[in-house]
């Protein structure tokens, strides 16, 4: 077991008893590339996606038309009925209708998810008039 510590101490860079001055600069070296790589796993499991999922956002947001169903970072779903330069109008019922500002829209529903909703809603509203 004293031994595994012992070569533990080795592969992270402690210098070893009677090391020389070239060691060092080896030494020095590994600790340089042991954090370049942490850089890079950082890029690409973190910071690469990160960027790519604002842009497709940032694109959504833009996108974004009168007539398109969307869902609110709130839950709130409802169809956009205007939309203007920081704002967005999404009707809610046949009679509400609410202003959001366009960061707030956290998806656009795509039409075949809608239709479903809609017949889940329809089922869920059957079941409840036939327990009454």
């Amino acid at each position: 077991m004293i031994d595994l510590f012992a070569q533990a101490s080795i592969l992270m860079g402690a210098p070893q008893a009677g090391a020389s001055g070239g060691s060092a600069q080896g030494q020095m070296m590994t600790t340089f590339v042991t954090f370049g790589l942490v850089i890079a796993i950082f890029y690409f499991l973190i910071i690469r996606p990160q960027n790519k999922k604002q842009k497709e956002t940032k694109r959504m947001i833009d996108a974004l038309k009168k007539g398109d169903r969307v869902q609110t970072i709130g839950g709130i779903r409802g169809t956009v009925t205007a939309v203007r330069e920081q704002t967005i109008v999404i009707k809610v019922d046949d009679s509400a209708k609410i202003e959001f500002s366009r960061n707030a829209v956290a998806s656009v529903i795509d039409k075949k998810q809608a239709k479903e909703e809609v017949q889940d809603s329809e089922e869920e509203s059957a079941e409840v008039e036939e327990k009454e």
